[in-house]
């Protein structure tokens, strides 16, 4: 028997491998396996199918090494969309697999050194200072990784000096297997006593009464275990519970457990419980909602997907519960997608007071073990359930999906940068959806231009909801020349006195307010006074952003981080300055302003754990504090009843973006941040600072005309052939070699404009043109939207193949950037 078998390797396809007779009805399709690839290393594979067919004669195959798993923990619907996930966005099966599969579920070899045993004391007579100090590292740990080595001893050139070593075989690299997932395992205690038998109860009572802790234990242990109520069965009692209760240790019950009292046992039990208040009641619509919930349910009998636009606080997610109740008392499965973590936290929340248990809450905040014990979950559970998460939700193992909803569909996050697979979380639901032939439910009170115009044309159905719930009016939006406000000398820092008055009213009405800055960090830049010398990253092309909590400079591309210099490289002079506004620049400078206010901040940098989004979300919710400041994180859907006053502070920057789409991004996010704003009473004001006020976006904006952008939005991109009249695919290509770069990428761009003509654009520099010291091409293909992108693709693959024949093309990266956002 043949397996073929997926490796979480960026190679294409799946590899062969022969099933070893003892293995042969262990090994099924879904299965993990552990297989030998490349000299040394082991891998997990999963096996994609089975088959008695042998493969070509005159190929060495290599055995299976182990079957990890008793039953399948892939579904082959899984597989299935693993395969158009890699076909679509151009990578392969081994990318996808290594993304959705959780790292706790993946055995690896780990290579280890130790020292040759085999060899006597003169073999290392002739050894050095350094490599003696590595053999006494190694007699005292047994065996090491070499990075290990490396780092404990701190000593240069180890590396090389481990290499030497190695190859005079006076070490020995070994593989060793590690398994990262680790059940959580509780102790409880359990009676041994007959509950029909005086006797035995009365004979465990002789066996304690020397010891009155003994005796105060299994007291204790007949009460919690409710041992006299013979209609119920025993409960389990966990040893500290007991311990707690009859004020003893652990040596006391294992002293009755000797007895034969009691048994001591260890059960593996859940990282997660939902402890919360479960009312299983669905919240009231309104009459708006109400008809909304209606016209989607009738379009999901025509269309399988339905675009249900519905302004800020409109109430989407009332009608999102009722749509996933529905699916749920079928016995079906739903998927709910959120953009940003943060936002699973409030969503959540009101999930579980009506669904309780059943709401599985799934993202990469949570550790690999947590992500093991839900990934089981779902592939044991037999009952109905609703996964809530970020894109990566879409990989769980779903059995009887019935909806899938996609939160604030426009979102660019659900678009996944780097590594491959480079998907849009938002298309692969849908894909997902179709796959199991559930209905999919886009929400967003600002779709993309992309989606609105699919619904418009009729191949998504269309649901609007134009007001707000309780018929709150929408906020003000107030444009503030910032050009007018300078003249005027109305400016304090970052902050129009227009703004610093309206926070000041606002936080003195006892009301929240939240001020937007897309900018993490303390400062975009350091500057030389004298010179104007920036310190840019020595990996990246970019500038580097300084952080006063670490008083150091960061670069927010490859995460190198530096000092900052007390003297300019270039002048030599003591001239160096931190210029510009980041968002921890601007909690600094709000909370002098308001010092008698209480101010948080939300950003990459607060929230780089899994409780610290809930930690600031709880705070700001229940009024300990006054004004939020925040990225883009604060604009994704959150929910507070009392911000009044929502201030953007340059707007210029969201704008001013050398992007086809930027016009659409900052529309959404001016309009998403604004929705914050009176969502409970309709007093919302929402400030935007901007150099260039009358800039038809903000125009747009102002008068929270969605239909009056997307017309002209549409017709600017039918004029350039923009999607979504065409298809783009941005082709990279990375090297360490600058002009071997600028050679190769010339040479690809004119092999491909021989088969696609003018479709070809570039090759050019990004914006930024090196990473990781990596510099980097890009050339855009855009399609017709009637091209065949499978032929597109296979023309691509062969174009890659031919570039990277040559020997010369060593080290050159290409990846593709399928529907870029």
């Amino acid at each position: 028997m043949y397996a073929q078998v997926i490796v979480p390797l960026p190679l294409a396809g799946t590899f062969t491998y022969r099933i070893p007779e003892a293995l042969v009805d262990a090994v099924q399709p879904g299965m993990r396996v552990l297989v030998p690839f490349g000299p040394r290393h082991f891998h997990t594979g999963v096996v994609a199918s089975v088959s008695p067919v042998a493969p070509a004669s005159g190929i060495a195959l290599k055995e299976i090494e182990a079957c990890l798993d008793s039953k399948p923990i892939v579904r082959n619907s899984q597989i299935r969309f693993w395969e158009w996930i890699a076909e679509y966005y151009l990578c392969t099966i081994g990318e996808v697999f290594k993304a959705a599969l959780p790292s706790g579920l993946k055995v690896e070899s780990e290579t280890r050194l130790e020292i040759n045993s085999e060899l006597d004391g003169d073999a290392f007579a002739s050894c050095d200072e350094k490599e003696c100090a590595v053999l006494d590292f190694l007699r005292k740990e047994k065996s090491a990784k070499a990075e290990d080595i490396v780092k404990k001893l701190k000593l240069p050139g180890l590396t090389s000096v481990i290499a030497r070593m190695t190859d005079r075989q006076l070490l020995l690299v070994s593989e060793k297997i590690v398994e990262r997932y680790h059940a959580v395992k509780k102790s409880y205690v359990r009676l041994c006593i007959d509950r029909d038998n005086k006797e035995a109860s009365e004979k465990a009572f002789e066996a304690v009464q020397r010891s009155r802790k003994q005796e105060d234990t299994l007291v204790a242990l007949i009460a919690l275990s409710q041992f006299y109520k013979k209609d119920q069965p025993l409960v389990e009692v966990p040893i500290e519970v007991l311990c707690e209760r009859a004020d003893v240790s652990r040596s006391i019950v294992k002293a009755l457990a000797d007895k034969g009292i009691c048994e001591i046992y260890n059960k593996e039990i859940s990282r997660f419980s939902y402890s919360g208040a479960t009312t299983g009641s669905l919240p009231v619509l309104s009459e708006a909602q109400k008809k909304a919930y209606d016209e989607i349910m009738h379009g999901f009998s025509e269309k399988d997907v339905v675009l249900l636009h519905g302004v800020t606080s409109s109430g989407k997610t009332e009608i999102y519960i009722h749509l996933i109740d529905y699916v749920m008392r079928q016995g079906k499965q739903a998927l709910l997608l959120v953009p940003e973590i943060a936002l699973t936290t409030q969503l959540t929340r009101r999930l579980q007071k009506v669904f309780g248990e059943k709401v599985l809450i799934y993202h990469s905040k949570f550790s690999d073990s947590e992500r093991v014990e839900l990934w089981h979950r779902m592939l044991d559970t037999k009952e109905p359930l609703v996964a809530v998460g970020a894109r990566s939700a879409v990989f769980l193992p779903f059995d009887r999906l019935g909806l899938v909803i996609v939160d604030e569909e426009h979102e660019s996050s659900y678009k996944q940068a780097d590594p491959a697979p480079r998907y849009n979380g938002r298309d692969a639901a849908a894909m997902l959806g179709v796959m199991f032939g559930a209905k999919t439910l886009l929400g967003s009170a600002t779709p993309t231009v992309e989606t609105y115009y699919k619904a418009k044309t009729g191949k998504f159905g269309l649901v609007s909801l134009t007001e707000r719930y309780a018929n709150v009016a929408l906020p003000r939006i107030e444009i503030v020349d910032m050009k007018q406000q300078r003249r005027m000398k109305a400016v304090s820092g970052y902050f129009s006195t227009r703004l610093l008055d309206a926070t000041l009213e606002t936080t003195s009405a006892k009301k929240q307010a939240i001020l937007f800055h897309n900018r993490r960090g303390y400062s975009p830049m350091a500057r030389c006074k004298m010179c104007a010398f920036t310190p840019r990253c020595n990996f990246c092309d970019v500038s580097l952003t300084y952080h006063r909590r670490t008083n150091r400079l960061q670069c927010h591309y490859c995460g190198a981080e530096y000092p900052v210099p007390a003297v300019c490289p270039e002048c030599k002079e003591p001239a160096m300055e931190i210029i510009g506004y980041g968002t921890e620049r601007l909690e600094e400078e709000i909370s002098d302003c308001f010092r008698n206010q209480r101010v948080l901040r939300m950003d990459l940098d607060t929230t780089r754990n899994k409780d610290s989004y809930s930690s600031i979300i709880d705070r700001f919710s229940s009024h300990s504090a006054d004004i939020l400041v925040g990225t883009q994180m604060v604009t994704k859907g959150l929910d507070f009843g009392d911000v009044e006053l929502v201030g953007i502070l340059n707007a210029d920057s969201l704008i001013n973006f050398p992007d086809f789409r930027s016009a659409e991004r900052a529309f959404n996010m001016i309009e998403q941040v604004a929705g914050r704003a009176g969502r409970r009473d309709g007093k919302g004001l929402v400030l935007v600072q901007a150099y260039n006020p009358d800039h038809p976006v903000l125009r747009f904006a102002k008068n929270h005309d969605y239909e009056g952008f997307y017309s002209a939005e549409l017709e600017e991109r039918r004029a350039f052939g923009f999607p979504p009249f065409t298809r783009i695919i941005n082709i990279y290509l990375k090297h360490r070699d600058p002009n071997m770069l600028a050679e190769t990428a010339q040479k690809y761009a004119a092999s491909l404009r021989q088969i696609f003509g003018e479709r070809v654009n570039g090759p050019q520099e990004p914006s930024v043109a090196r990473v990781q010291s990596m510099y980097i091409r890009k050339i855009m293909l855009k399609l017709e939207l009637n091209a065949s992108m499978k032929k597109v693709k296979d023309i691509l693959r062969q174009q890659y193949v031919n570039l990277t024949a040559s020997p010369l093309m060593r080290g050159l990266t290409v990846y593709y950037d399928v529907d870029p956002t």
